[in-house]
């Protein structure tokens, strides 16, 4: 089956479409603080449908990826939820894997846009492991249930659990039918105003080409420090154990006069030092909050004092929280 290019959802009354890296789903309908509120309550679902899906079978498989992945997979349990990356060789994050095995198949959602590069690298590496990787993100559609929510999956399918909700692996088929019986929908605004609450990095916007995993709090959540080899390991263990990262990331709170939220890649600097001064940092995601109102993710430089004003773009006053230590 060929991927899909939009979600069926996406005919939902009060769908509007979301854009960038979330092109093909919701981004609401039409009211994302009530959605964010619903989520954050327990109850509602995302469709994340836009998502890659791949899969592992084989004997294998296990033991496979714990030789490429920055986690120890080799005795993952059957219905365990783990996520995992994939460096470049100088320890650079390429790939994000979120991942749960059935007991038979590893599966594992990943960044739209990423999977095909992710596909033909792990093709790359079969040599002669007895492993097949698939590729069903024309089949299966990624949907998410929030922390609390008391629906249940529809059986057989495959469910990765984790602290903050459930990922589904779902039928494509069955997306439309699922809505109606799990409603209300939210679009994906609140479940990213969530996430950044959740102070959860996302590859491609807390991450650029040059990011390694300690800048963005990964070691211990996605990178295990007492596994064997794998690409980009050196940079990992010389970092961990004699330096500090160049960057840390940050949560900031914005000030909410402002009109409008600051892009991806808005510039990040000491609020001393004026819109003229040097930057110090960039901003990942920003976002509205039921609660908190407008925040962000940021990348700053590791200096940069913890308890220093900032300011974001030419205007926008913002306090900051550690998320990664300096």
């Amino acid at each position: 089956m060929l991927p899909h290019t939009s979600s069926p959802l996406l005919s939902l009354p009060g769908a509007v479409a979301a854009e960038g890296p979330d092109e093909g789903v919701a981004a609401h309908y039409g009211d994302p603080f009530r959605e964010q509120r619903a989520l954050a309550g327990g109850s509602g679902f995302v469709d994340l449908s836009h998502r890659g899906v791949i899969t592992v079978t084989g004997p294998d498989r296990l033991s496979w990826l714990h030789l490429l992945l920055t986690q120890h997979v080799s005795e993952l349990p059957p219905g365990r939820a783990t996520e995992a990356l994939i460096l470049s060789p100088h320890g650079h994050i390429e790939h994000a894997l979120y991942l749960v095995d059935d007991g038979e198949t590893t599966w594992a959602h990943v960044e739209p846009g990423t999977r095909e590069a992710l596909i033909a690298y792990l093709e790359s590496m079969k040599f002669f492991y007895k492993v097949d990787v698939t590729d069903r993100t024309g089949d299966i559609a990624v949907t998410y249930l929030p922390a609390g929510s008391i629906a249940e999956a529809p059986e057989g399918v495959v469910v990765r659990e984790t602290a903050y909700g459930r990922d589904l692996f779902l039928p494509r088929a069955q997306l439309a039918e699922f809505a109606a019986a799990h409603g209300p929908a939210a679009g994906v605004l609140a479940y990213e105003a969530l996430r950044v609450e959740g102070h959860r990095p996302r590859l491609g916007l807390e991450t650029d080409h040059r990011t390694i995993p300690h800048e963005l709090g990964l070691i211990g959540v996605a990178v295990h420090l007492q596994k064997g080899c794998y690409r980009g390991q050196e940079t990992v263990a010389r970092v961990h154990n004699l330096g500090k990262p160049p960057r840390r990331l940050v949560f900031l709170h914005l000030d909410g006069s402002e009109v409008s939220l600051p892009a991806h890649g808005a510039p990040v600097r000491l609020a001393a030092d004026g819109p003229e001064g040097r930057q110090l940092g960039f901003v990942t995601t920003s976002a509205r909050h039921h609660e908190l109102g407008p925040i962000a993710l940021a990348l700053v430089k590791r200096n940069v004092p913890v308890d220093a004003p900032l300011l974001v773009g030419e205007a926008t006053a913002a306090s900051q929280e550690t998320v990664v230590e300096p």
